[in-house]
């Protein structure tokens, strides 16, 4: 394939002698057109727009060769030669003012110079053109950009820029050529930096990246990439600077929310962990407590003891219960809701946690949406807000909840999909929060709070529920503004769900049996079989899966299996399928110390830890009664 087609050439003369020889002498190289007459060659230039090079007679009848050649410039813009066999000085004259000729040769010609001139002038029609298209694609570049793009000499001063830079500069475009970027600057430490920023990339002779923070008056601080290209000459020195500035604010902005989602689940992660060994202390720490507080204590102080003992161990009980709500481990029993009756519901509980120091308003949406959320802990989430608010306001203040319905498009509200939600904020007139503290509000034990006076665990159990409800939570403070919080619950696209009835009817007890009780924690496995016991059953211990299958093949009399579900080696979902598989009808009852709801088997009941021994007894005789 031919990249460089041979150059055009129209030849012009009246006589037919001439048009041959010169074709004879041209047609090897190039193209070649001819025209007997001016008028004919114009109608061929109206036809052919890529013609390189013109060759003219002087002397022609109706048109003479300067003649035609200025009308041929004003359609044309190849180069143009002039042949004469006569002396005519004027008719050249006239030819360079007003057909631009390249040059002129007398006839007869000598042929190696007309070829040679013919080929020069066509390498300067090639040369003008890549250069018009060079131009081209630069304005075009310049003009479409929204980046804001420059080219500046060795000494910083804008040979070129664009409306985008000069929009930058608050400057008019044509005014910022011939100036220095760095002078046009505000302060000192600024234009600095640029013209070291710049004498590095030239010093480099290399293109270089930089991310810059620039702080616009009245403004958020922005990020910028700006790529420094410098212009080589033939010589290999940079004569000129080349600037393509993108505004990196957004995708900065997505980074960082992608970043601390990523914290947020790591951090949940562990949290989970924490929940789980912490709540398995608690089983044999509460589980000890009560089996001590029924052996009938000989001193009044002591059972005063043993139940204070108890209800400590209950309030950790509830910290691990938040930890599991930001970790996503706790199964929410999501419903549909009315937001605005679970508000009015805990208004009461409100009032009293506040104090006659704080005013609480309601704002609430006559028509609001029904809500997917689990209510119990809507509850607690809404307590802990107004309880972070109160402790905001030490002098008193005033604290607002408001709903409302809402549609969210993508991307508008951090990791929020786009849809349709119903938003809770609670609002103070607090100190409100810097940045570097509204940052870290949702991690679990981050707390500004005095030792002793906050678990830090408030928001993080908000932010929990709210994501694993399928939406979110977003603050908005700024110190001496007070503090927001939002949060974000899906629509139920059903009607609200009312609270259920719960039955208060004794649970029946079940005949003694033999229980297989199956923990790694011996202290767990120790109160467990306690309890067990202490319920008249028979119960034999054993510490992993493996253990627990061997003893239901050698033990036929086994009657209901109780098992731990996260166990080292072989988990309780591994152990239940193997159960089946040996005793299809065997009642299983799962503990768990944090339940991820997909890893728990389906139709199998589970019994959170900590647990106490009427929960278990009520578990034990609900399946042993089927």
């Amino acid at each position: 394939m031919n990249l460089n087609p041979p150059a055009t050439l129209l030849l012009v003369d009246d006589e037919p002698e001439i048009l041959v020889a010169l074709s004879d002498l041209f047609e090897d190289e190039f193209r070649v057109l001819t025209a007997s007459s001016g008028a004919r060659g114009l109608e061929i230039l109206a036809a052919e727009p890529d013609v390189h090079v013109i060759i003219s007679d002087q002397r022609m009848p109706e048109m003479t060769g300067d003649v035609f050649l200025g009308r041929a410039r004003q359609v044309s813009r190849s180069e143009a030669l002039l042949l004469t066999g006569y002396a005519d000085l004027e008719a050249v004259i006239n030819a360079l003012n007003h057909g631009r000729i390249a040059g002129y040769a007398p006839k007869p010609w000598e042929p190696a110079a007309l070829l040679s001139m013919v080929r020069n002038a066509a390498e300067r029609f090639r040369l003008a053109r890549a250069l018009e298209t060079e131009q081209a694609l630069l304005q075009g570049l310049l003009e479409s950009s929204a980046d804001p793009l420059s080219f500046k000499d060795a000494q910083g001063r804008f040979v070129r820029l664009n409306a985008a830079k000069a929009a930058a500069l608050s400057c008019p475009l044509n005014d910022c050529l011939g100036r220095e970027e760095a002078g046009m600057l505000e302060g000192v430490a600024a234009a600095a930096a640029l013209r070291s920023a710049d004498a590095e990339a030239m010093a480099r002779r290399r293109a270089v990246e930089t991310l810059e923070q620039r702080q616009e008056p009245g403004g958020p601080p922005r990020w910028v990439r700006v790529s420094r290209i410098p212009i080589l000459d033939g010589e290999g020195r940079a004569t000129h600077l080349a600037t393509v500035e993108h505004d990196m604010t957004e995708q900065r902005a997505l980074e960082e929310r992608l970043h601390q989602a990523e914290k947020m689940q790591a951090l949940g992660t562990m949290a989970g962990g924490v929940a789980h060994d912490f709540n398995n202390l608690l089983t044999a720490i509460l589980g000890s407590l009560e089996l001590l507080l029924h052996t009938g204590l000989a001193q009044p102080r002591q059972e005063r003891l043993v139940k204070n003992a108890i209800m400590a161990a209950e309030r950790g009980s509830t910290l691990t219960q938040r930890l599991l709500s930001f970790s996503r481990k706790r199964e929410l029993q999501l419903r549909a809701s009315d937001v605005n009756q679970l508000v009015a519901d805990v208004e009461d509980l409100l009032l009293r946690s506040l104090g006659d120091a704080f005013t609480l308003h309601r704002h609430l949406d006559e028509g609001l949406w029904p809500a997917m959320v689990d209510p119990e802990q809507f509850g607690l989430a809404l307590l802990n807000l107004c309880i972070n608010s109160r402790d905001a306001m030490p002098e008193g203040g005033e604290i607002s909840i408001r709903t409302r319905n809402v549609t969210v498009r993508e991307e508008e509200v951090g990791d929020l999909t786009g849809g349709d939600y119903v938003a809770i904020a609670v609002s103070d007139t607090g100190s409100g929060m810097p940045p570097e503290v509204m940052a870290q509000a949702f991690e679990p034990f981050f707390t500004t709070k005095e030792v002793g006076k906050g678990t830090g665990l408030g928001l993080s159990m908000v932010y929990g529920l709210t994501r694993q409800s399928g939406g979110t939570t977003v603050i908005t403070s700024a110190p001496g503004e007070g503090t927001t919080v939002e949060l974000f619950l899906p629509r139920a696209r059903r009607p609200a769900e009312m609270p259920a009835r719960q039955d208060g009817a004794p649970q029946p007890t079940a005949h003694p049996v033999t229980v297989l009780v199956v923990d790694d924690d011996p202290a767990v496995r120790r109160v467990t079989a306690t309890f067990l016991s202490d319920l008249g059953h028979r119960v034999v211990e054993v510490p992993d899966g493996e253990a627990a299958l061997r003893m239901l093949r050698e033990e036929p009399g086994i009657r209901l299996m109780v098992s731990d579900l996260v166990m080292p080696r072989m988990s309780g979902v591994e152990l239940t399928e193997g159960a089946r598989s040996l005793r299809p009808a065997l009642p299983i009852l799962l503990l768990t110390g944090y339940a991820d709801p997909a890893r728990v088997p389906e139709g199998y009941p589970v019994l959170r830890k900590p647990f106490r021994r009427a929960d278990l007894a009520q578990w034990v005789a609900e399946l042993l009664q089927d």
